[in-house]
């Protein structure tokens, strides 16, 4: 498929940055002052154990959860979670029109096709005229693999299938960035390659990528770098080579006896 992450970046700067990040959630302190910088086309998994944060850093990033203190910029566009107002709501539509985001639950529309899912927020959204609109989704259901299902409803959908018409949809918002949060956790196991061999493509074109996901063979093979998250905090990032071979904190080596 053409067009995926194929804007480059001129200047150099991430493409996100993330700057003390903090969420609490009442008492909890979920995330904790965390800094990111993440550059264009490269692939970022986050691991670690149950509870740690990952899922809702990731769902900071686009503000599906709103931050409680940090800065978040996202393709030039910068948040502060101090502030507030109608400028601060206009920022916070053009970093979701910037992402695409794939979540454990695949969240289909269950009344529409696959296609009817595909082309929704496109011609919603982005007002876009329904003919293209059918022709861009047509497009995307066959880069994931399931032009022959364009017309089935989700309940005839097998897990995997429902997921890469999750990945689609996402893909119709032509996002800068997408991000993932443990696509493959409800799948059984033999559908879980499926949906991974489509997030391999969709790294190897050049997408930017954060993905949370205990898939450690996806982050071995795909990952720029890793980053293992506890506790809020990040406990040690870096390269999947070295990290998975040779961590250097005894947290890592810990969590990897566990998975590994």
């Amino acid at each position: 498929m053409t067009g995926l992450g194929s804007s480059q970046d001129t200047n150099g700067q991430p493409i996100i940055k993330v700057r003390g990040l903090h969420k609490y959630f009442g008492p909890l302190h979920v995330i904790q002052g965390v800094d990111l910088d993440v550059q264009q086309r490269e692939v970022v998994v986050i691991i670690g154990p149950s509870g740690g944060g990952k899922s809702t850093f990731l769902r900071c990033l686009n503000f599906l959860e709103r931050p409680s203190d940090g800065i978040l910029e996202i393709d030039g566009v910068q948040v502060d979670a101090g502030v507030s107002g109608r400028g601060q709501r206009q920022r916070i539509r053009e970093i979701r029109n910037r992402t695409g985001m794939v979540f454990q639950q695949f969240n289909l529309f269950p009344h529409m096709t696959a296609l009817g899912n595909v082309i929704e927020a496109p011609i919603t959204v982005k007002k876009m005229d329904k003919t293209e609109a059918v022709a861009k989704g047509e497009e995307l259901l066959a880069w994931v693999g399931l032009s022959d299902k364009r017309d089935e409803f989700p309940s005839r959908l097998s897990g995997g299938q429902q997921q890469r018409v999750a990945i689609a949809r996402a893909l119709a918002m032509e996002p800068k960035i997408m991000l993932f949060d443990e696509p493959t956790s409800a799948l059984d196991p033999e559908l879980i390659g499926e949906v991974v061999e489509v997030m391999e493509r969709l790294a190897n074109q050049g997408m930017t990528m954060v993905v949370v996901t205990h898939e450690i063979h996806f982050a071995r093979d795909v990952a720029h770098r890793v980053i293992l998250m506890v506790d809020g905090m990040w406990a040690e990032m870096g390269p999947p080579g070295e990290l998975f071979t040779n961590p250097k904190e005894e947290r890592t080596r810990q969590f990897l006896a566990h998975i590994l």
